[in-house]
């Protein structure tokens, strides 16, 4: 006796199984291939970053429009993005040139550490980055498991790349004035302050006020510009690590370039009134400052 339809029901069966097999499957390789399309693009993301450094790099050492080149990194817009420029620092450039990267909506950056800002410009005629720290390095991460990051590495000799530069010990480096750091044990108001530079020479003064309520960046005073100081330009960059933290105060950084000054200088805040914070003369050497609540400058 023949059955029609048993063939039929064993077909339908072995269909069923096969598509729940199918299914199995799919639902094994999904969170596998989502997993490998984070990790390309962190790769990715980290390599274009890379290659940006290094082409602006190149084209301040081509002198490419004859200017210096940098990239400005920005974590305020959504994705995050970095912008290749041209000019002495982002504030100045020419945005005719900019050219805006955005990195892939699951990546993000998470730490960007360049010596108290957001952008790294490169020198003309060495290629070294414009900074007199050791290096500085951009953290970026995959936003939905933060144990998958790739570090950026700048040091200030021009390198860029993902290996941890071999640092020198902290005895042995070479230190200068040109670097310093020291701390301010008292509230700064800074809406109402000034930052005040003293700059003298022969019988000259030239003085520069700094309105630390225009100079905020990311909840830090940052200003970085030039003073004609009797025809010869001065090249200073100020900021803090931290300001008017409950428990470690103040901490200020200045940048001082003996390559771009060689005037004596006074720095003061206004708050503190005929006191001042640092002293440096036309050599570069550093005197601490006469307000009761600033410490010895350290070089860095």
């Amino acid at each position: 006796m023949k059955f029609p339809f048993s063939n039929r029901s064993f077909t339908l069966i072995e269909l069923l199984v096969i598509i729940g097999i199918f299914i199995v499957l799919i639902a094994i390789t999904i969170p596998n291939f989502r997993f490998f399309e984070k990790e390309l693009d962190l790769n990715n993301s980290a390599e274009e970053i890379i290659n940006t450094l290094r082409l602006a790099q190149n084209k301040t050492l081509a002198s490419e429009l004859f200017s210096q080149w940098g990239v400005y990194f920005e974590t305020s817009t959504q994705p995050h993005q970095y912008t290749l420029f041209q000019g002495e620092s982002f504030a100045t450039r020419a945005t005719s040139s900019d050219e805006i990267h955005q990195l892939p909506g699951l990546i993000e950056i998470y730490e960007i550490d360049l010596w108290g800002g957001n952008e790294v410009v490169f020198e003309k005629v060495t290629g070294f980055a414009s900074s007199t720290s050791q290096f500085g390095k951009i953290s970026t991460r995959v936003k939905t498991d933060p144990s998958k990051n790739r570090i950026i590495y700048i040091e200030n000799s021009g390198l860029v790349g993902l290996t941890i530069p071999s640092a020198l010990s902290d005895q042995n480096r070479v230190k200068d004035s040109r670097h310093v750091h020291f701390d301010y044990n008292r509230g700064i108001s800074t809406s109402t302050e000034k930052i005040i530079l003293t700059f003298t020479y022969n019988a000259s003064i030239v003085t520069k006020e700094i309105i630390i309520a225009d100079n905020m960046k990311d909840s830090q005073i940052f200003w970085e510009g030039d003073v004609d100081v009797g025809g010869e330009i001065q090249k200073l960059k100020i900021h803090t690590h931290r300001l008017n933290d409950p428990l470690l105060t103040t901490q200020f950084c200045i940048h001082r370039d003996r390559r771009y000054n060689n005037r004596a200088l006074k720095v003061e805040i206004s708050g503190d009134a005929g006191e001042d914070l640092i002293q440096y003369d036309a050599t570069g050497q550093t005197t601490q400052g006469s307000s009761i609540y600033v410490s010895e400058p350290i070089w860095q």
